[in-house]
């Protein structure tokens, strides 16, 4: 399928190993020898930055902690270069010695992130709905198996794959302010939420709040959000960082294989399902998307966006 090198190029010009060549993060805590003594080394500047178009990563080194900003205006959606350019990040960091969680955020006021990229999903050919939506699972594979502690600081509104996004991490905080919402709301747009990201959300809020809200593609006010679980604590816009702070500490003072055996046991078969389905299921995507129905819709969605910013 052209969609395989053609995704396998732009991971690839990072220097980033494709997930499906790869041994899966999920399994690396249990299967990794102990690493022998490292003889003694410079001290590390406390804190490194680096950079693509659309996500800054800041990893403070003293701390063991990084900080990933989307800065994709306006609204942070998930376009394929967006997720090629998050994976990319993911993995750096999942390699750096020197980190062992990573906070999400936006630097854009007001949105997280507003869910996949409709554009890449209307109007293109067969090849490019697969790729993207190979890009997609690929961000999903990897944020879900991640060694690291993940702690998403949503500051502000949430739906579809940026629900997706804090649904993966291992704990969600979110601006105690009742204009954002979050939710995966693909049913809104005549599109079905695919297994996977049924599964866990079924895991975080339960089978039948999860079946409720996706059959109506409900977004959640931020009070509800923290009543049905589906985010973790709720404060001040001003407290946000540094309650993402005190929640990674808390985490980072376990041990960290005893914490990364537990999240793999606790994810594997959700992983699993995936990998094993995952070419199944790219077809289903695209058998999906390109009906005229769905086509349709997307285009009057994508008419009523326009009429909004004019």
């Amino acid at each position: 399928m052209a969609a395989v090198p053609a995704l396998a190029r732009r991971i690839a010009r990072s220097g980033v190993l494709p997930l499906c060549c790869r041994q899966p993060a999920w399994g690396r805590a249990a299967w990794q020898p102990p690493s022998p003594p490292q003889p003694p080394s410079l001290p590390l500047a406390p804190c490194r930055a680096f950079s693509n178009n659309k996500i800054l990563v800041e990893l403070d080194e003293s701390s063991g902690v990084a900080t990933m900003k989307f800065r994709s205006p306006p609204v942070n959606s998930l376009s394929l270069d967006f997720l090629t350019e998050f994976c990319i990040s993911l993995e750096k960091l999942e390699n750096d010695r020197a980190c062992r969680g990573v906070i999400l955020t936006s630097a854009i006021p007001k949105i997280f992130s507003s869910g996949l990229d409709i554009t890449e999903m209307c109007g293109k050919s067969m090849e490019h709905y697969a790729e993207f939506w190979r890009a997609v699972q690929e961000m999903w594979l990897r944020l879900y198996g991640s060694n690291m502690v993940t702690v998403a600081a949503v500051n502000g509104s949430s739906p579809a794959g940026g629900c997706l996004i804090a649904l993966l991490c291992d704990y969600r905080i979110m601006v105690e302010n009742p204009k954002f919402s979050i939710g995966l709301n693909e049913a809104q747009l005549g599109i079905v939420a695919p297994f996977w990201f049924k599964d866990i959300f079924v895991n975080v809020v339960g089978h039948r709040v999860a079946e409720r809200s996706l059959q109506l593609g409900s977004l959640h006010p931020t009070p509800e959000a923290h009543r049905i679980g589906l985010v973790d604590e709720l404060v001040p816009e001003d407290k946000l960082q540094e309650k993402a702070a005190a929640v990674m500490a808390q985490w980072l003072a376990l041990p960290d294989h005893a914490r990364q055996l537990t999240k793999s046991m606790m994810r594997k078969a959700a992983l699993d399902r995936l990998v094993a389905h995952r070419e199944e299921d790219i077809q289903n995507f695209i058998s999906l998307i390109s009906k005229e129905s769905i086509q349709k819709s997307l285009r009057m969605y994508m008419e009523m966006l326009k009429k909004k910013k004019s």
